[in-house]
């Protein structure tokens, strides 16, 4: 971190403050804001990009794994929202861009938890949107597909990212921004993506989900 934050200053002569916490614990929201106001900073954009998923059957799935992923998904999201939005509306200008994703439109079979808890950021941020359009703040939600990271590394699903189409993070981070610079609500990278948003709209709920499992079922280990 402290690399990338001598990278950008020498680029961009920006400033980087480098805060370090696990926001998969209760306390990690808590120790960012106290951080922010030691160092009397003020907040314009609020980007809630951390997150990870878990792929597999729900009678093997780590339950403290899971309930670190709502914690961090849902909770610190919400948390942090709450505790920075405030002085946003008070000055009447900034903006906050939730990282969801496009398995936020579909309950998705042996992901359903993080299905589920992007499900919540979506509506969290579209219901937030409409709320304070008239006040100067904006807020975005951004529903990415497959994108080229660690993301099915992490969540137990290793080589799975090589055999589906996807997008570079740089992408994804172009799309978002012209997005939130127009002051949309919602923004799907990729055509394909945004097609298949409208095509489960179009199936039954039973199909959605049952098709999900083509993609995530896990193989069964030989005895």
């Amino acid at each position: 971190m402290q690399d990338l934050a001598t990278e950008l200053h020498a680029k961009h002569a920006t400033r980087c403050e480098i805060i370090t916490c696990d926001l998969a614990t209760p306390e990690g929201p808590t120790q960012v804001v106290e951080a922010i106001q030691a160092r009397r900073l003020e907040i314009d954009l609020l980007v809630n990009n951390a997150g990870f998923g878990s792929v597999g059957e729900f009678d093997e799935a780590d339950r403290e794994r899971v309930l670190q992923m709502i914690q961090l998904n849902v909770a610190a999201v919400t948390d942090l929202t709450y505790r920075l939005l405030p002085s946003m509306l008070a000055r009447g200008f900034g903006g906050i861009i939730n990282v969801s994703s496009l398995s936020a439109f579909q309950p998705v079979a042996y992901m359903g938890v993080y299905a589920a808890s992007k499900a919540y950021v979506l509506h969290f941020s579209e219901a937030l949107a409409c709320e304070v359009a008239d006040r100067g703040v904006m807020l975005l939600a951004v529903c990415p597909g497959v994108t080229r990271t660690d993301f099915f590394e992490v969540a137990g699903a290793p080589g799975w990212l090589q055999k589906h189409a996807s997008l570079g993070p740089d992408e994804v981070v172009k799309v978002a921004l012209k997005a939130f610079g127009k002051k949309r609500w919602v923004v799907v990278p990729g055509w394909r993506n945004t097609l298949l948003t409208l095509l489960v709209r179009i199936a039954s709920r039973r199909r959605v989900v049952k098709e999900s499992t083509r993609f995530f079922r896990p193989r069964r280990k030989k005895s």
